[in-house]
């Protein structure tokens, strides 16, 4: 059986959870990395995985059935979806949930011969099939999303990009009063500052206004400035030390009524690493974007356009008799 050739843009947290998620599945190989990095930098510069400069991709798209876009949504995705979907098939996990439609029209437009697959983690992605079908299946209801507590890759990519940051990370943390809420069916309405606050922790560069980071990390549009946020800053060692690890998850809650009676349904993520699972969530995609493509299904594709079947190494026969 032919191996699907993955290449992988991005060496950060997502791109070394793809790399696992490859190296796990039979059906897959590593074609190549490409990095805007020195090669030689790299703590996989021996392991024999062609490393390459990200000017190259474009050379090597004959070699390469799929590409796993593994940057940051705030800045890389941005530039990198467009791009590479002219030349890829191509997945990714871009989560500014206020910029999709408007992402997603720029790949769709570059794709007009391959296979792109957008925001295709955990949310966006994984807890947005479980809003449609919550909404689909009791549509007299209301849906509830609670993300945390954890960090989140995009928001701690976000506090990184402002200048003056050093380093830093984000918890998500969901309000508990309003999960329980929503679990006794009381349906209550909630605005993002009552769903959930967000905690920063920030390492300064030397001699930046640490209140002017403050107040720009705050005021951040479709990250920071509909949440009660607050922002901590401590030295490197202590950011080291205790917010290394990088676990995540979330709620997806629906309560509804059928007639006279109420229903609660509810989807449970709990994460010891947000990266590794989003990058095995990427590689499945990446599956399905391959096999979309092999249908001149092309153009710019969600969560929403691809069969479950798509995703996994098992045979339709295997998974009707095993799962189904």
């Amino acid at each position: 059986m032919k191996k699907i050739r993955v290449g992988i843009v991005g060496y950060g947290n997502v791109g070394r959870g793809v790399i696992k998620a490859v190296d796990a599945a039979s059906d897959m190989e590593l074609a190549a990395l490409f990095t805007r990095r020195d090669p030689k930098t790299l703590d996989i510069a021996d392991s024999g995985i062609p490393i390459c400069n990200l000017n190259d991709a474009e050379k090597m798209k004959d070699e390469i059935d799929v590409l796993a876009l593994c940057g940051g949504s705030a800045t890389d995705l941005a530039e990198q979806g467009p791009r590479f979907a002219a030349s890829f098939n191509v997945v990714d996990s871009f989560d500014t949930h206020a910029r999709i439609p408007e992402y997603m029209a720029e790949v769709n437009a570059a794709a007009k011969n391959t296979t792109a697959i957008i925001s295709s983690g955990w949310d966006p992605g994984l807890f947005s099939m479980m809003r449609l079908m919550f909404e689909t299946f009791l549509p007299d209801g209301i849906s509830y999303t609670f993300w945390g507590k954890g960090i989140s890759q995009g928001h701690s990519d976000a506090v990184r990009h402002v200048e003056g940051v050093k380093d830093g990370v984000q918890y998500t943390i969901p309000v508990k009063s309003a999960i329980e809420s929503v679990r006794r069916g009381e349906r209550p309405v909630l605005d993002a500052r009552q769903k959930h606050t967000r905690q920063c922790y920030v390492v300064a560069e030397p001699g930046a206004d640490e209140a002017a980071l403050e107040e720009k990390i705050k005021t951040m549009p479709h990250y920071f400035a509909d949440y009660n946020t607050t922002v901590t800053f401590v030295k490197e060692d202590d950011l080291k030390a205790n917010h290394s690890k990088m676990p995540h998850g979330g709620t997806v809650l629906h309560s509804g009524r059928t007639g006279e009676n109420e229903h609660v349904m509810e989807f449970l993520l709990k994460l010891d690493s947000n990266p590794e699972f989003t990058g095995s969530v990427v590689a499945a995609y990446a599956r399905a974007a391959v096999r979309l493509a092999a249908e001149r299904c092309y153009g710019a594709k969600t969560v929403f356009d691809v069969p479950l079947a798509y995703l996994s190494e098992k045979s339709r026969a295997v998974l009707v008799k095993e799962l189904l």
